[in-house]
């Protein structure tokens, strides 16, 4: 089974590396020269500096090699995904594709899967996702992510096709779930990086994350998702992860809001969309996510982190 990570950020390029330790591998760039940058030198000094390319693995920003791969790995931002797999529908439609990508769509209120569901209906949908830094990933570093797919057997196929020997694969049929808790925690990392980067202390940022988890699980549920889904490596195990470290993207947007600071504008931030999607979701299913509205306000600058962290304060007392 031979196959391609199409995209070269750094989560792509590190997946890239540790596939190619296994078997012959193609990591796909959109843009040529950076393409012919990463060939040459061996290394994507752009994205994920420090982390030399296995000879193994090949690096084109040719279309031609999406049609001789078997399973293509998706390593594209959530909000553009659709418009690429529109763009490259034909070369794509018979393949097994993996989402390597975690929000919902600020559009449709859509995760990765439903959406490589509508627009590559004939093409195989999987999802891979859980707590991983790229940098880890590259180094070699003992990882073990969540393979969403539907069914089961494709799964197992992909499972033993995908894991490599610091990526373990765990399996599940709960795509809707795997979806929602990839999704959200980048939504709760946001507002724990802005009560540390305010200064309000680690007890805060515990509540948060408590608190965070169990809005994840209503929405979760809601969709008829498990909850032993919510409790695992798509979950509490990313959620864990993307709220305590300043590696994660989300997590340092909160520290800027937390701070008063001007983030960068050019990294994207999955869980800034999806704030925004998942509270208009929210609202219309009748949801209460006091945490995810409180960071589409902050975001959206609506809230002062100090009015922010108030209101939630405020919030009617009741059972855990």
């Amino acid at each position: 089974m031979s196959v391609a990570v199409l995209g070269a950020g750094a989560f792509g390029t590190a997946l890239a590396i540790s596939l190619a330790r296994k078997a012959p591998t193609t990591l796909w760039c959109r843009d040529e020269t950076h393409a012919a940058e990463m060939q040459a030198s061996r290394e994507n000094t752009r994205r994920l500096p420090d982390a030399p390319l296995p000879v193994s693995l090949t690096v084109t920003s040719d279309t031609d090699c999406f049609e001789a791969h078997d399973v293509i790995l998706l390593a594209v931002p959530m909000q553009k995904m659709r418009s690429f797999l529109v763009q490259h529908r034909a070369a794509l439609a018979t393949k097994t594709l993996v989402a390597c990508c975690k929000g919902i769509e600020l559009d449709t209120g859509l995760g990765p899967v439903s959406v490589l569901h509508e627009a590559a209906p004939e093409a195989t949908a999987s999802l891979l996702t859980g707590p991983s830094f790229a940098a880890d990933i590259a180094r070699g570093l003992p990882t073990a992510l969540t393979l969403a797919c539907d069914p089961d057997q494709t799964g197992k196929t992909l499972q033993s096709s995908l894991s490599t020997d610091n990526l373990r694969l765990y399996r599940t049929t709960d795509l809707v779930g795997a979806e929602i808790g990839g999704a959200l925690k980048n939504v709760i990392a946001i507002a724990c990086g802005a009560v540390i980067g305010a200064q309000l202390g680690d007890s805060a940022r515990a509540a948060l994350m408590t608190r965070g988890y169990a809005e994840m699980q209503r929405l979760a549920l809601a969709r008829g998702a498990r909850p032993e889904t919510l409790a695992g490596l798509s979950g509490f195990g990313d959620l864990t992860l993307t709220c305590g470290s300043e590696q994660s993207r989300n997590f340092r947007l909160g520290l800027s809001l937390g701070r008063g600071e001007v983030f960068d504008p050019s990294i994207t931030v999955e869980g800034a969309a999806t704030a925004r999607a998942t509270a208009k979701a929210a609202q219309v299913m009748g949801l209460e996510m006091p945490i995810t509205q409180t960071v589409t306000n902050l975001l959206d600058q609506r809230l002062t982190i100090a009015d922010a962290a108030d209101q939630l304060l405020k919030r009617p007392l009741k059972e855990e």
